[in-house]
């Protein structure tokens, strides 16, 4: 973890103005298209939402602006970004979890699945690893989103929070929206376009 020194950082007027707001938080949905991701899943007989995930957390872990963090009054940068996807139970409650990340797809989809083992045999909302060096998301694969607001806590909440929304077939392409809500104060529009282009990328590959 590297200790951002903020009278030197060239966001210190964009820091200080936006963290004094009630709701700092901007969001955008975005549309991904999943088509060789979906194919490769199924393929290789894995579970699709562990492949866009990691994707995901792969392209987050590029990002300096998204591995940005608010920690004890402090700017902090995390070397690595985890994964806190929500798990559903049978009973239609969910559960926090917090998934390592890994550079290795294989190694990502045993630590998820051992999470998703410990939310379905418990019933606790929080899991017993927490932090902010993650990132909040969620899949709503019910419907298609365009827009989407996640519940901010209001208390120097710095973690991004990322939905996934239901595939849609448009031109024999499955595209998923994907909403993206960051704090203000440590990421802009532009960040979140260096994201989305890497996302897609490993999306592709």
């Amino acid at each position: 973890m590297e200790i951002i020194d903020i009278d030197t950082w060239n966001r210190k007027q964009h820091y200080e103005h936006f963290k004094s707001l009630k709701d700092p938080f901007f969001g955008v949905v975005i549309p991904f298209d999943v088509t060789n991701a979906y194919k490769f899943s199924k393929k290789a007989n894995i579970s699709f939402f562990g492949r866009y995930l990691h994707d995901c957390m792969k392209a987050i872990n590029t990002n300096d602006a998204l591995k940005s963090r608010e920690k004890d009054g402090k700017v902090v940068r995390y070397k690595v970004i985890h994964a806190s996807p929500t798990i559903l139970r049978p009973d239609y409650t969910f559960g926090f979890s917090f998934v390592k990340f890994d550079d290795d797809l294989n190694m990502f989809l045993s630590h998820l699945k051992k999470e998703k083992e410990r939310v379905l045999n418990s019933t606790d909302l929080f899991p017993p690893v927490n932090g902010i060096d993650c990132i909040h998301c969620s899949t709503l694969p019910w419907f298609n989103f365009s827009g989407h607001k996640e519940p901010v806590s209001g208390e120097n909440d710095s973690v991004p929070k990322i939905a996934f929304s239901q595939i849609k077939n448009i031109n024999n392409k499955a595209i998923m929206n994907v909403s993206v809500n960051v704090n203000h104060a440590f990421a802009d529009g532009y960040d979140i376009g260096l994201f989305a282009e890497k996302f897609q990328h490993y999306l592709n590959t």
